[in-house]
């Protein structure tokens, strides 16, 4: 009996590190499917709000969420006028995008709660 659950102790814990493998090897997720809790897909929480129609306004709100993480990984202050991307934007219609760059900013921080570190 021993040995029977020996053995299967040992597959568990080879599928408990086999399965985070296998996922990280798929890559990141789809655009509007984020990581986390909450829902997912098509009108996730990180999904561009629906009255963002335009490709720039998707793209700033993307850039956002994106600077945001950037941010959170680099224990970088929550200030979104210390992204280059925000500042230097160069494009058409800066005003537009960078509207759509602090939305997904900020959405991204309401969405990430309090620093935990």
């Amino acid at each position: 009996m021993k040995m029977k659950t020996r053995i299967a102790a040992a597959l568990l814990a080879a599928g408990m590190i086999a399965a985070p493998a296998a996922m990280m090897a798929q890559g990141p997720p789809p655009y509007g499917q984020g990581y986390g809790p909450g829902p997912q897909g098509p009108g996730g929480w990180d999904a561009p709000p629906s009255g963002f129609t335009r490709d720039i306004q998707r793209n700033g709100w993307r850039d956002g969420m994106n600077g945001a993480s950037k941010d959170f990984e680099n224990r970088r202050s929550i200030n979104v006028n210390n992204r280059d991307e925000y500042r230097n934007y160069r494009g058409p219609e800066p005003r537009v995008y960078r509207t759509a760059f602090r939305a997904g900013y900020q959405a991204w921080w309401r969405h990430q709660g309090p620093r935990r570190y």
